[in-house]
């Protein structure tokens, strides 16, 4: 297998350390740049030592990272390039808008220009979010989506089908090689408690014992892939023969209701379910349709809900061990 310097930006985030830790695994050399507004050095304190990893602290939307990287590998430049750059929970996207807007914007061009200076693969992290809430299900890659330009959330989803849209003008200016991965729900350890996300509030509602906040009348749909199997398609994409975009997610579907009455049953916990209001534009319907990551790729999920959230719960509760200790 050829040996890699990959570039992972946003690689101290939940699901980038991840991917930092397969890259090592396989063999690659990889330099993680993130700024740490929303990734933590403790997702990976565990590689700093490796003689393989090396941390950048930087903002991807201010200029200088390619001087960083050269001094790092010698003068070499990567070989591969993955944007994993961006706040990904609602809480974060909504309290910082224009720098969502912003590593989309501008912070996808600097990654994009360095790519293509240095003759490298790029790897850009979309999301399902592009297909805003969907009049389509499931979801193919074909499908342009019901998204709306204007509301609260427009600031994560128009800054990651912007990204879509200049990564493939490089691609059709330039020619360079790229892929493009749209991330469906993804869930598993090292998530932040308070990110706001389905999994985080549930899992950590029913562990302090407080009621399990749904929203709406809870029919609403989510399918969840554990990240141990996000990663696997991340890796499968980024050395496949596919440009993308391409659905990376676990197509089972759960709603709202079921998801939240197995956390009850995994934890134990005495708590209830309470219903408040559904925010604006909050998707009703969310699953992906993998043909192409199955049939093209050789990719699918294999960890079943009930035993990822068991890994996730079990995570979590060890971390609250370690605080109380």
């Amino acid at each position: 297998m050829i040996t890699h310097r990959t570039l992972v930006a946003g690689g101290a985030g939940f699901l980038g350390s991840h991917l930092c830790d397969l890259l090592i695994e396989r063999g690659d050399h990889v330099v993680c740049v993130d700024d740490c507004s929303t990734g933590r050095i403790e997702n990976i304190e565990h590689l700093v030592d490796h003689d393989r990893f090396r941390f950048i602290h930087h903002d991807v939307v201010q200029p200088g990272l390619d001087e960083l990287v050269a001094g790092v590998w010698a003068g070499e430049h990567p070989t591969r390039v993955m944007h994993m750059a961006s706040p990904a929970s609602p809480p974060e996207y909504l309290r910082r808008p224009i720098d969502t807007l912003e590593v989309g914007s501008v912070g996808t061009k600097r990654l994009l220009d360095l790519a293509l200076v240095a003759g490298a693969r790029f790897f850009l992290a979309s999301t399902s979010e592009v297909y805003g809430d969907p009049l389509v299900h499931p979801q193919p890659e074909t499908y342009w989506g019901n998204v709306n330009p204007i509301g609260e959330r427009s600031v994560y989803d128009e800054s990651k089908r912007y990204a879509e849209a200049i990564t493939m003008a490089y691609h059709r200016e330039f020619d360079l090689d790229i892929r493009i991965v749209r991330i469906f729900n993804t869930y598993g350890p090292r998530m932040q408690a308070d990110d706001g996300r389905v999994v985080t509030n549930f899992v950590n509602q029913a562990l302090r014992g407080d009621p399990l906040t749904v929203f709406g009348d809870g029919k609403q749909t989510r399918s969840f892939c554990y990240v141990d199997d996000e990663v696997r398609g991340l890796l499968a994409l980024m050395e496949g023969p596919v440009t993308g975009p391409v659905n990376i997610g676990n197509p089972g579907e759960f709603t709202m209701i079921e998801f939240a009455e197995l956390v009850l049953e995994l934890t134990g916990s005495p708590s209830v379910i309470e219903h408040r209001p559904l925010p604006s534009d909050d998707p009703k319907v969310r699953q992906p349709d993998i043909t192409i990551a199955r049939d093209v790729l050789g990719w699918e999920p294999t960890i079943e809900l009930r035993d990822g959230l068991t890994r996730t719960i079990d995570w979590f509760r060890a971390k609250s061990a370690e605080r109380v200790a």
